[in-house]
């Protein structure tokens, strides 16, 4: 028979299995930018600790549940940001978009030479599929806003370059929309030349300088609260041309 002591300690195994198991399999980043393991674990051990607390005859029974229930509320947003981005990158693989994470906020990055064509807000063709396939991903997890920025880089009129970021910004907003994302959930801006990423000296620091962004970031009720997640349809996303 399980003793409490051993209960205890297996809650505690749990627990930090758990921090291992979240750090982000995809990219170098430490495990301090990923949240979900941070307050997870520290979640489950207090809900154990708690959960003994219960009576003295369920003492065993009741660090268990305290550690399961704690431990999924203090994941919260994480949790949820972390499927959103392992479905991201699974999507967008081939597709020439970037997925970067920091802490709850999930940014991705779309270069400008497989996006528009030379000077122009009009989105080429190639680019409706992963396009299609962030519009799937965005309506299947909506507890976050959509920031799309667009960058250009330093050639030309800095009035030019800022009007015509803005311009390819809202052209995936309207895209975006058009495939059935809630419109109020997005938000446009064109930053020109500022911010850059590389260096405008070069041909290749200006492509990566060419570019949008689209920043997401978690609704501030969604923070507030712990989640509830129930497993949604997987989606079927369409293959991105080789």
């Amino acid at each position: 028979m399980f003793t409490f002591s051993r209960l205890i300690i297996a809650a505690t195994a749990v627990a930090l299995l758990a921090g291992c198991a979240s750090q982000n399999p995809y990219d170098n980043q430490p495990p301090s930018s990923n949240k979900t393991a941070k307050y997870g674990g520290i979640g489950a051990l207090a809900g154990a600790a708690a959960g003994a607390l219960i009576s003295h005859d369920n003492r065993g029974k009741g660090a268990l549940i305290g550690a399961a229930v704690a431990g999924a509320a203090g994941a919260g947003y994480g949790y949820y940001a972390d499927k959103q981005e392992a479905e991201l990158r699974r999507s967008m693989q081939g597709t020439g978009v970037e997925v970067q994470r920091q802490g709850d906020q999930i940014k991705l990055v779309m270069p400008g030479n497989i996006t528009f064509a030379t000077d122009s807000s009009d989105i080429v063709s190639n680019f409706y599929t992963p396009l299609n396939n962030l519009a799937a991903s965005f309506k299947q997890y909506n507890q976050n806003t959509i920031e799309i920025v667009g960058y250009t880089d330093s050639t030309g009129s800095r009035q030019h370059n800022m009007d015509l970021s803005q311009r390819r910004a809202q052209s995936v907003a309207n895209y975006l929309t058009s495939q059935g994302v809630d419109g109020s959930r997005l938000s446009t801006r064109g930053n020109g030349p500022d911010q850059p990423i590389a260096s405008n000296d070069t041909a290749d620091g200006r492509a990566q300088n060419r570019r949008v962004e689209v920043n997401l970031k978690p609704l501030p009720e969604a923070q507030q609260q712990p989640q509830q997640y129930q497993q949604a349809p997987q989606q079927q996303y369409q293959q991105y041309p080789q």
